[in-house]
């Protein structure tokens, strides 16, 4: 089977490297040659010409890593956990190194995931910033079958980096940070003394380096963590850049036709709020049913909120359903409003997000970029994203729309929500808030 990728040539460190090499393995079938066990203690040993880790009662992650490294590669491997479900997973472009963590690996992490959750094929980045694809953007329910051999492909191509499971394209994502490093088959670390023993094995790793380029082409979302960067693959699915990341062109007041002289600023790749009392920001183009996206920072207790479907409801103001950005520890709004209809991702003060997934890493931290998605369905349904996991659904005009908005502070507002067009609005409440990489597509 023949494997081609996306041509990145032209970034910085593949620019001049040689063809594609023919695929090699990593493993005789054997022995543990070429590879060495870093940070944990679990059991690595070969058998039946497969590589099996067994869990360990007091022992951290464990990883078994190839003396190599690599930088551009297509791995191929099979995988299969038994002795009862234990999550795994398999880094690639990784580091262990005294200065860093005391030697913590780190690094991208393609997960295995026989649980219910059934994240395998998810990426994460191990030990630093968390989960860039959880299993949530692309459920595959079943996919990844227990206790039998399943078929692992991972893609590294210069910040391209995909995965595939069983021959389904699993994850798509899209950074910068890591451009070479080992690839270490992990065994996870475990709560109870009675998980001890189970199992994880890996057969048939073949690597490819310096595949040879492919088209860039997907069906299922896309995570580009490159600032303000519209990649090849997103121009083909619709997406188009709502800020180019270095002027105010396609934005103004909501209040005038000129975007604002004080209280904004563009800085560094950023569209700076600064709380300098310069108001809201509305985009010149209006939108229907969309997809948008955007990456955004707050500061210490900042309060802010994404507004769309936004017009004139008479009331001389710039109006419109508001997906809520606010630090809910510190911003007192979080507790007013009813049920945490105002905390972050909530539609504000109408209806509460769901359950945040703070068990694996994708709570809201303030200070750091996190990633909103608002989804606007050509039939009124509406979903909020928060770093990759929907925390809400809703419908407009629906029975529960409407009888929410009743008994919030927009009841006296007629048709309030009910736009089939408007405009997408960045409100300025005071404090300071940076956005990027905001991008919109029809639907």
């Amino acid at each position: 089977m023949k494997f081609v990728l996306t041509c990145l040539a032209t970034l910085p460190w593949v620019a001049g490297l040689a063809h594609a090499a023919d695929s090699q393995s990593l493993f005789d079938g054997k022995t543990l040659n070429g590879w060495r066990v870093v940070n944990g203690s679990a059991k690595y040993e070969v058998v039946d010409g497969a590589i099996v880790g067994t869990t360990t009662a007091g022992s951290p992650n464990s990883f078994l890593a190839t003396d190599r490294t690599f930088g551009d590669f297509v791995l191929e491997f099979e995988a299969k956990q038994t002795v009862g479900p234990t999550n795994s997973g398999v880094q690639f472009r990784s580091q262990s190194k005294p200065e860093i963590m005391q030697g913590r690996v780190h690094g991208p992490q393609m997960d295995l995931d026989p649980s219910e959750r059934q994240w395998t094929g998810g990426l994460y980045d191990e030990a630093m910033s968390g989960w860039w694809y959880p299993g949530t953007l692309n459920p595959q329910p079943g996919l990844y079958k227990f206790n039998e051999w399943n078929r692992i492909r991972i893609e590294a191509i210069g910040p391209s980096m995909r995965t595939w499971v069983n021959g389904q394209l699993s994850a798509y994502v899209l950074d910068a940070t890591y451009q070479d490093g080992f690839i270490a088959l992990q065994v996870h670390s475990i709560d109870k003394p009675e998980e001890a023993g189970r199992q994880i094995h890996w057969r048939n790793l073949r690597i490819t380096e310096r595949p040879a380029a492919s088209p860039a082409e997907a069906k299922i979302f896309v995570r580009n963590t490159l600032p303000n960067d519209l990649s090849e693959v997103e121009r083909k699915q619709g997406w188009q850049l709502l800020w180019d990341g270095t002027s105010t062109t396609g934005w103004r007041s909501a209040k005038g036709d000129a975007f604002p002289t004080r209280g904004w600023k563009v800085d560094d790749g950023e569209l700076v709020v600064t709380g300098g009392g310069g108001g809201d920001i509305v985009t010149e183009k209006t939108f229907r049913a969309f997809e948008l996206q955007l990456d955004f920072k707050l500061t210490p207790g900042a309060n802010s909120g994404i507004k769309y479907y936004v017009g004139d409801y008479g009331t001389g103001d710039a109006l419109g359903l508001e997906y809520q950005l606010l630090d809910d520890e510190r911003h007192a709004d979080a507790k007013q409003g009813k049920d945490g209809n105002r905390t972050i991702a909530s539609l504000y003060d109408i209806q509460p997000r769901g359950r945040l997934m703070t068990n694996v890493g994708l709570a809201p931290k303030v200070g750091e970029w996190q990633h909103a998605r608002i989804v606007a369905k050509p039939d009124g349904t509406i979903e909020h994203w928060l770093n990759g996991v929907q925390v809400l659904t809703f419908k407009r005009g629906s029975e529960d729309f409407q009888r929410r908005v009743a008994d919030s502070k927009f009841k006296d507002i007629a048709g309030f929500g009910k736009l089939e067009q408007g405009r997408i609005l960045l409100q300025d409440h005071g404090d300071e808030v940076s956005f990027r990489s905001i991008k919109i597509r029809a639907l």
